[in-house]
């Protein structure tokens, strides 16, 4: 696909919603998690995002990333965070050659279509920023050279929730710069039952197919581009921003930059519903998975227990929908 062919509008391909439907389903045969929470972390790929996912050990976080890639053809990468993993472990290093005589540039994981950066939270700040100008600017920068990443570019990270023993605490910049953070949960126990016997026979991933490829998944993230948001709409975004900055609950609220990845994804998901137009049902739908991350709750809020997700709720409940 040429830079002249994108640049006269979206690429001729198969319709976004039956793309995010086939990739869905897809990762429905690799992981026991809801259908809606699957279709979050494609709609997060659609919406040129990054992804987060805070939850237990061995609920299928690394066999998510891995399935996406493979639903879609892309090409997959691995990234074990540890405490003595320096920066260029994950951008690349050059590398003096004795042959030519000069420096070579050695391109690290973050070189790849999916990058599953896995317990983000193990190594030093100084590594976890070495992913701020990738995931921002898709490009690395070394020794004064920048080397742009190949598009699509998709970070999915992952946390131990109740493990915190040695860890560095992503910073608030950092964590602006994931579009969404999801959970998978436990599996009900029929499902839990029928992946012990995958697992230990056949496993799903192994057998996991390419359901579209790239051009299938530019071409939606090309028509998600394109959905119409009527001004209303737009209002209605800033709005629930606005409550979250004056909440009680809160000690910061959400930035603009969560407004245009609440956007990206409301868009996202209406082509998936084959619409061409943003409605409101769009924005409430991801609005708790893209702004949650992203507030503070106040010290007495969270004392009695309140979370992020909590103070999005009340926004959605009291910020009066646009008809």
């Amino acid at each position: 696909m040429t830079d002249a062919a994108r640049a006269d509008g979206p690429v001729a391909s198969r319709p976004a919603a039956e793309v995010v439907a086939s990739v869905v389903e897809n990762l429905q045969q690799a992981v026991r998690a809801p259908r809606a929470t699957l279709e979050l972390c494609v709609l997060c790929l659609i919406a040129e995002g990054h992804l987060i996912i805070e939850d237990f050990p061995g609920v299928g976080k690394t066999v998510l990333a891995k399935s996406v890639a493979r639903s879609l053809h892309l090409s997959f990468s691995r990234l074990q965070f540890t405490p003595d993993l320096l920066p260029t472990d994950v951008t690349g290093v050059n590398v003096f050659n004795q042959r030519s005589g000069e420096f070579e540039f050695r391109p690290g994981p973050v070189f790849a279509n999916v990058l599953l950066v896995d317990e983000i939270n193990r190594a030093s700040p100084k590594t976890q920023s070495a992913l701020l100008e990738a995931m921002q600017e898709a490009q690395v920068t070394i020794d004064g050279v920048s080397y742009p990443l190949e598009q699509p570019f998709f970070v999915v990270a992952t946390q131990n929730p109740i493990e915190y023993e040695g860890t560095y605490p992503l910073p608030e910049a950092q964590l602006d710069r994931f579009t969404a953070r999801l959970a998978l949960g436990y599996p009900p126990f029929g499902e839990e039952t029928r992946m012990l016997a995958e697992q230990t026979t056949a496993p799903p991933l192994d057998l996991l197919r390419a359901v579209a490829d790239r051009d299938d998944l530019v071409g939606a993230i090309d028509a998600a581009r394109a959905v119409y948001v009527e001004e209303s709409v737009g209002g209605y975004v800033v709005t629930i921003l606005r409550h979250t900055r004056e909440s009680s609950l809160l000690a910061l609220g959400a930035s603009p930059r969560a407004g245009i990845a609440l956007l990206r994804m409301a868009k996202a998901r209406a082509v998936a519903l084959g619409r061409d137009y943003v409605v409101p049902d769009d924005v409430q739908a991801v609005a708790r998975a893209v702004l949650a991350h992203r507030v503070i709750v106040a010290p007495e809020a969270r004392a009695a227990g309140v979370r992020g997700e909590d103070a999005v709720e009340r926004a959605l409940a009291e910020v009066p929908t646009p008809a």
